[in-house]
């Protein structure tokens, strides 16, 4: 780890190859904290390359404990997190909406590290048990169309550097890799991302999978469609730039999507969206997000379409049921 420390802060790169076995290294506990801090640190400081993304991916891959719902065809909504805005649960409650919506969803979440709430932090609170059962997990797709992949259970060689990343308490490149490691490999994913290098690398790597996807970044720096101002999206058919009146939606301020002090919070404004009681904003907001998924999934929709769908999912409370139906199986 010297060696590659000492290469790292003379601005060298790592090959694929060399990241694969460093991050292999590093999540079997073979490293110091203090030298897997200053590792991630490194990656704050400078931009991370294809190569280096593509090895860190490769190994948390190779280590997960992979989950078969090929059968269900289901696709993943996450986001990076690590935009520093502290929005409430954006990404979590438009699952909630595209599987109410008719498409199947595996979504692969943890607990917040940059922010108040993860995805994981709001799914606790309203009394889910995490498992990595596969049998449960089906049962979940079938009867509730979603079923949620808490990160650590099928990563478990994130407990060596989960620790570590609590401590650091900011946003290291584990935040860019969680899209890319869902166990259940999904043919179709929508993903946030926190800037728009990042962007960049996920359009180069998703393009390699041959899944459909859809990313998502905020111009004034969302990890989501914010509804803030412009959006920048890349897909399998291209390249956009989304305005709310795209979808027939508003514009809004940043303090319409504020996700609270804590957890009790967020969840408060969790419920109150699946309930009808949110405000527009925030039910906009999911809304956009909502559409984004299920027109990734159905292509042959228009947006208009895919947010009128996801507009009517959630005011007629089939998303709320969704979710009831989940939490009685979690």
């Amino acid at each position: 780890m010297k060696n590659i420390l000492n290469r790292l802060f003379e601005h060298q790169t790592l090959t694929r190859e060399e990241a694969r076995t460093v991050l292999s290294q590093i999540t079997g506990g073979h490293h110091n904290n203090a030298q897997v801090a200053a590792f991630l640190t490194v990656y704050l400081m400078r931009a991370i390359t294809v190569e280096e993304l593509t090895g860190f991916r490769d190994a948390m891959l190779e280590l997960c404990l992979k989950i078969d719902l090929a059968d269900f065809d289901p696709m993943d909504l996450c986001g990076t997190g690590g935009d520093g805005k502290n929005t409430f649960n954006i990404s979590t409650l438009s699952a909630f909406v595209t599987a109410a919506a008719g498409v199947p969803v595996a979504k692969h979440g943890n607990y917040g590290v940059s922010s108040v709430s993860g995805s994981s932090n709001v799914m606790e609170y309203f009394g889910a048990k995490f498992t990595n059962d596969e049998s449960q997990l089906k049962r979940q797709m079938e009867t509730a169309g979603i079923c949620f992949l808490h990160a650590p259970l099928f990563h478990p060689a994130m407990k060596h550097v989960g620790p570590i990343r609590r401590e650091l308490g900011v946003k290291t490149f584990f935040n860019m890799l969680g899209p890319m490691v869902n166990p259940a490999f999904p043919q179709k994913q929508i993903s946030g991302v926190f800037n728009l290098e990042l962007a960049r690398l996920y359009y180069y790597l998703f393009q390699a999978t041959g899944k459909r996807f859809t990313i998502v970044h905020s111009l004034d720096g969302y990890d989501e469609m914010s509804l803030t101002g412009p959006c920048k999206t890349l897909l399998n058919e291209g390249e956009y730039v989304l305005h709310p009146e795209d979808l027939n939606l508003h514009t809004w301020t940043p303090e319409d999507l504020f996700g609270g002090d804590t957890v009790e919070d967020a969840a408060l404004i969790f419920r109150q969206i699946l309930e009808g009681t949110g405000t527009q904003a925030q039910q906009e907001a999911v809304i956009a997000n909502s559409a984004l998924a299920i027109r990734c999934a159905q292509p042959e929709l228009t947006l208009t379409q895919a947010a009128e769908t996801a507009r009517e999912t959630l005011v007629s409370g089939k998303a709320l049921l969704t979710f009831k139906t989940y939490l009685e199986l979690a």
